[in-house]
């Protein structure tokens, strides 16, 4: 969007200690987005969202003898019975120009309560369908970024890293927010936010440290204007089969 235009942010928050250095990044980027425009918090542990599919949600069920949950959003949504905590959550994904997503990396990925937001949320027949997903998805024109926190040390990650590759790790993640049709940004990612038995380097130093990331993340937040989009592959590199063009 052009830059300085007023703009409406959305932060799904995924992390159950409101103490947390997750809750610190948060606290941070409202503070910044709010000199852009408006933002909204989707705290999803202070809520207590239900991460979990289940015919329980759906009230008018499509098929009450068996629980296909494909079937039952899409018929919640033709009838416009979806639950009210996931109707909120659309709302609020519907306004945004950007989508934040704040998390710990716990055992090499997301929190369940993320991927169980994106298991309810992203209602199949309403917000995708067989034609309208990546670069031609509901959510196209909007952006998106991750902010992921870790306990290791930068050196630790990369491809044959002990701590694992970042980029395969938040795959499922990214590629599923561009499946939705956003644009995503490159990840903001915060090494070395150890404790709880895991050590690295001395208390003062980690919390000097962290300071300085917190004020970077939200320098990077000034300048997502300037971000280049991860690259995808779009309708148009693929062939009828689904194989790759070429």
């Amino acid at each position: 969007m052009p830059e300085g235009a007023q703009m409406h942010t959305h932060i799904v928050h995924a992390h159950p200690e409101p103490r947390s250095y997750n809750a610190a990044l948060t606290r941070a980027a409202e503070r910044t987005m709010r000199k852009r425009g408006s933002v909204t918090v989707s705290d999803l542990y202070r809520a207590g969202f239900d991460p979990v599919e289940s015919g329980r949600h759906y009230a008018n069920r499509a098929q009450p003898d068996t629980f296909a949950p494909l079937a039952e959003q899409r018929h919640a949504w033709r009838i416009d019975a979806l639950p009210d905590d996931v109707s909120v959550e659309i709302r609020q994904l519907e306004r945004s120009d950007l989508v934040v997503l704040q998390f710990p990396l716990w055992w090499h990925g997301p929190p369940a309560i993320l991927k169980g937001w994106m298991d309810r949320v992203f209602v199949s027949g309403g917000l995708y369908t067989s034609r309208m997903r990546y670069d031609a998805g509901y959510f196209r024109g909007r952006r998106a970024i991750v902010s992921v926190t870790t306990g290791a040390p930068q050196a630790a990650f990369g491809p044959g890293g002990r701590g694992g590759d970042f980029e395969t790790m938040l795959w499922p993640v990214q590629y599923s927010m561009h499946y939705m049709g956003f644009s995503v940004l490159p990840p903001f990612i915060s090494y070395g936010v150890q404790g709880h038995g895991y050590s690295y380097e001395d208390e003062a130093s980690v919390q000097e440290r962290l300071r300085h990331n917190q004020d970077a993340w939200s320098a990077h937040l000034t300048r997502l204007d300037q971000a280049e989009p991860l690259r995808f592959p779009g309708w148009s590199d693929w062939n009828a089969d689904g194989s790759a063009v070429g």
